[in-house]
């Protein structure tokens, strides 16, 4: 099965997602994929973690913002960020028949899954989150933690972030997530940045960086199934 488009309905506005359905042999769940501030659904790093998670069993739903469906770089307040998602979750639902009894997980690289998790927060009907560099705080400015809402998160989540991520301080991070009371796995990428690149002098490429969040997505996922 190939690639299938859609235009979707955002209040007055709309946007596109494609759905891919797994390579793998059979597909677990559907994963709706939100990007990160500065990227589209169709940049590099999303194509990258997409096509790896796809051979893991995830059917992948990207999909643009409404700012950058517009062509503009400055996004959109949280609160439309959100009913994106939403817009979106709700279109894959009608399209894969609540995806077919498959475990529906939403998540995204950075901004992207910074919305999704303040959707968790808020009792979003879904089974599970799965976070991509988490943007715990600006880049340098450590003390302005975006972690308020995490508490209230009960789904399971799935957040990977590098060691070398400017905007997720680790100790800061798993002080996080220690008032966090769902199921919440923290997987630390050694070497990688925000962008889960390596430098040269790791020993490893980007390419085994993004196999290595698909293994810890694969084995994650397989605790989800009934």
């Amino acid at each position: 099965m190939n690639e299938t488009e859609w235009k979707i309905p955002v209040g007055d506005d709309a946007t596109r997602a494609v759905y891919e359905p797994a390579t793998s042999a059979n597909e677990k769940a559907v994963y709706v994929f939100a990007h990160g501030a500065g990227g589209n659904m169709a940049d590099r790093s999303m194509l990258a973690a997409a096509k790896e998670l796809r051979n893991r069993g995830f059917g992948v739903v990207r999909f643009n913002f409404l700012y950058k469906e517009r062509g503009s770089g400055r996004p959109d307040p949280m609160p439309r960020l959100m009913n994106t998602v939403t817009a979106v979750v709700e279109r894959t639902r009608a399209e894969l028949g609540s995806a077919g009894g498959r475990p529906l997980i939403i998540g995204g690289r950075s901004m992207g899954g910074r919305a999704a998790s303040m959707l968790a927060a808020d009792d979003f009907d879904a089974d599970g989150l799965l976070l991509l560099a988490y943007p715990l705080h600006p880049d340098g400015q450590p003390e302005k933690l975006r972690d308020a809402h995490l508490p209230r998160i009960k789904m399971p989540v799935l957040c990977i972030n590098g060691t070398r991520d400017g905007l997720c301080r680790r100790d800061l991070m798993e002080r996080a997530v220690g008032t966090v009371t769902a199921p919440w796995e923290m997987h630390w990428l050694d070497g990688a940045d925000h962008s889960f690149h390596v430098l040269k002098s790791s020993g490893r490429n980007d390419a085994a960086v993004v196999a290595e969040v698909g293994d810890v997505s694969e084995r994650w996922l397989s605790g989800l199934m009934p």
